[in-house]
C-alpha cells in the first residue's frame, strides 16, 4: 500500500500543476548547497596541499639550521638578511674574495720567482736550465727511465706565459721544480757530478720552500677554507631566509583562505537558515491539524520526509505517531511545504473541474483510510 501511495503521489505531481512546490524548493536548495559545498571542498583540498607544503618547508628549514649549527658558523641576523635579500650582492662578494685571493697568490708567485732566481743563479744550475739533449748526448735509454722530463727554463717560461697555459697554483710550480731534480738524480748515479749538483740544488730549494713559502701557502689555504665555509654559511642562510619567507607567505595565504572559507561557510549557513526557521507553537498546531486531514494516499511522502532526518522513526508500526515537537525545524518546514503543495494541487484540480479524490470515500483522511486497510493510524500529540 505504501509503494502504491508513493506512485499515486508521484503521478499527482506530474498532473497539470507540475512538480510540487515542496520538491522544487528542495531540489533548488539542494543543488545550490551541493555546488557550494563542492566548491568549498575543492578549496579545502587545495589548502591541505598548501599546508603539506608549509610542513615540508618547515622540515627543510630545521634541517638547514641543524647543518649550520654543525658547521659551527654563526652569522648575525643582519648578515643573513643581506644574504637573502640580494643575490647580486652575494656574487659581488664572491668576486671580491676571488680578487683578493688572486692578489695574495700573485704575491706568493712573486716570492717563489725570487727563490727560483736564486736557484737558477747558482753556479751548478746550468745543467738544469734547458731540456736534456737526449740525441746529442746519446742518451738512448733516457725516456725509458724518465717518463716526464722537466727543466728550470721550461718552468720559467710557463710562469711568464700570458696565453692561459701558465701555472694555476703555486703548488704546481713546486712540483715541477722537484721533478727537475728528482729526474736528474734518478737517471744519474749517486756520486756523479750531475747527481750531486741536483741533490745540492734540491736541498737549497726545499729549505727556501719550508721557511719562506710553505707557511704562507698553508696560511692561504686556511684562509681559503674559512672563506668557503663563510660563503657556504651565507648561501645556506640565504636559502633558509628565502624558504622561511616563502613558508610565511604560504602560511599567510592559507590563513587568508581560511578566513574566506569561514565567510563562505557563514554565507552558506545564512542561506540554509531561513528555510529552517523555528516554527511557532501556533504554526506547529496548524501543521499537526493539516497532517491529520491529509488524504491517506499522501502518507508515504509524509513518512519519507520524517524518516530522512530521523533514522529511528518507526514507519512500519501499526500506529504512526508524529510528535511535532520532536522534529527538527527543517523537517517541519518540509512537511509544511508538502501540505501546502497538496492543498494547492487540490485547489487547482477543483478549479479545473476534476476532483483529485477519485476514491469512493473522497474525503477520507489518512487516519481513517489506514484504519480501514491495516488498522494503522497517524496522530499528532
Amino acid at each position: 500500500m505504501q509503494a502504491a501511495s508513493a506512485k499515486e503521489v508521484g503521478s499527482e505531481a506530474q498532473q497539470p500543476g507540475g512538480p510540487t512546490e515542496d520538491e522544487n524548493l528542495d531540489d533548488e536548495l539542494k543543488h545550490t548547497l551541493k555546488q557550494q559545498v563542492l566548491e568549498i571542498t575543492t578549496k579545502v583540498e587545495e589548502m591541505e596541499r598548501q599546508v603539506s607544503e608549509v610542513a615540508r618547508m618547515r622540515t627543510s628549514l630545521r634541517k638547514t639550521k641543524a647543518l649550520s649549527n654543525k658547521a659551527s658558523v654563526t652569522l648575525k641576523d643582519r648578515e643573513k638578511d643581506k644574504a637573502g635579500v640580494n643575490k647580486k650582492h652575494q656574487q659581488l662578494e664572491a668576486s671580491r674574495r676571488d680578487a683578493a685571493r688572486t692578489k695574495r697568490m700573485t704575491e706568493l708567485m712573486r716570492q717563489l720567482g725570487t727563490v727560483l732566481r736564486q736557484i737558477t743563479q747558482h753556479k751548478w744550475a746550468w745543467p738544469f736550465m734547458e731540456p736534456v739533449d737526449v740525441q746529442g748526448l746519446g742518451l738512448h735509454d733516457y725516456f725509458d727511465i724518465i717518463k716526464k722530463p722537466m727543466d728550470l727554463g721550461t718552468i720559467r717560461d710557463r710562469m711568464d706565459a700570458k696565453d692561459g697555459t701558465g701555472y694555476k697554483h703555486i703548488q704546481e710550480i713546486c712540483d715541477d721544480v722537484r721533478l727537475v731534480f728528482s729526474n736528474a738524480m734518478a737517471y744519474n748515479q749517486d756520486g756523479t757530478d750531475v747527481h750531486v749538483m741536483a741533490k745540492t740544488l734540491s736541498e737549497k730549494f726545499e729549505e727556501k720552500w719550508k721557511t719562506v713559502l710553505e707557511p704562507k701557502l698553508q696560511e692561504e689555504e686556511t684562509k681559503r677554507k674559512q672563506e668557503e665555509r663563510e660563503a657556504n654559511a651565507k648561501e645556506a642562510a640565504a636559502l633558509h631566509a628565502a624558504e622561511e619567507a616563502a613558508a610565511e607567505k604560504l602560511a599567510a595565504d592559507v590563513g587568508r583562505q581560511l578566513e574566506e572559507l569561514d565567510r563562505q561557510l557563514e554565507e552558506l549557513k545564512q542561506k540554509a537558515t531561513p528555510k529552517c526557521r523555528v516554527m511557532s507553537i501556533e504554526e506547529k498546531r496548524q501543521l499537526g491539524h493539516s497532517l491529520g486531514r491529509l488524504p491517506a494516499d499522501n502518507l508515504q511522502r509524509v513518512i519519507q520526509i520524517i524518516a530522512q532526518k530521523n533514522p529511528g522513526f518507526n514507519a512500519s508500526a501499526d500506529e504512526v505517531e508524529v510528535d511535532i515537537d520532536a522534529q527538527e525545524p527543517a523537517t517541519l518546514w518540509r512537511l509544511h511545504r508538502y501540505v501546502q503543495s497538496v492543498t494547492n494541487f487540490k485547489a487547482r484540480a477543483v478549479a479545473m473541474g476534476s476532483s483529485p479524490a477519485s476514491n469512493k470515500r473522497g474525503a477520507q483522511t489518512t487516519a481513517e483510510k489506514l484504519g480501514a486497510k491495516r488498522g494503522r493510524k497517524v496522530s499528532s500529540p
